[in-house]
């Protein structure tokens, strides 16, 4: 894949995406981490930078159905996504889930717009894939809206999906459809 570039607020500010390498570690688990970011992740915390390391090996192995992207300011890793196969069924191998998560400190600055760019083009026109599917917590806003600007709509919501600060918490399935899959000539 090429690498895609989005901007922001200004020049200095410049989204830089690049496929993730395992040195990328650290700044991985510290994003995970955040105590502004975790709450909105569907991940447990104190995941530290050599279990990382691990996800990151794996995402890098020849073959491996999965896309792991950093997104850069200045030569700082300020956000990640991914798109993975939740099983590789046969069935289901045109479908590939969907995460993201941004440095608090780079919220509504273009990271997450230039991210979602990134993976979809990856997925539209590289990877051949039909589906992108998520799941979201139904209070984050935010997110629910750079999701639906990206063509993905509420598909249903799971009533005490996942624990979140000791409280079982909603979330909603959103998911994306190609909008012109690819055909034979």
């Amino acid at each position: 894949m090429g690498t895609g570039t989005g901007t922001s607020t200004s020049a200095s500010d410049a989204v830089h995406i690049r496929r993730a390498r395992l040195e990328d570690a650290e700044a991985f688990a510290a994003t995970m981490s955040d105590p502004a970011v975790l709450p909105d992740l569907l991940q447990l915390p104190y995941v530290d930078a050599a279990d990382w390391r691990a996800r990151l090996a794996d995402s890098l192995k020849p073959g491996e159905p999965r896309l792991m992207l950093v997104a850069e300011v200045d030569g700082v890793v300020v956000g990640n996504a991914g798109l993975a196969q939740g099983s590789l069924q046969m069935r289901r191998r045109h479908a590939m889930g969907l995460g993201i998560a941004v440095n608090a400190t780079h919220w509504r600055r273009g990271v997450g717009q230039a991210l979602m760019t990134a993976l979809i083009d990856w997925a539209d026109n590289w990877a051949g894939v039909l589906r992108i599917e998520l799941q979201v917590f139904t209070d984050n806003a935010a997110a629910q809206a750079l999701y639906q600007r990206h063509g993905f709509v509420v598909e249903g919501r799971h009533r005490g999906f996942a624990l979140r600060d000791g409280v079982y918490a909603d979330v909603v399935s959103m998911a994306r459809l190609h909008p012109a899959p690819p055909r034979w000539n």
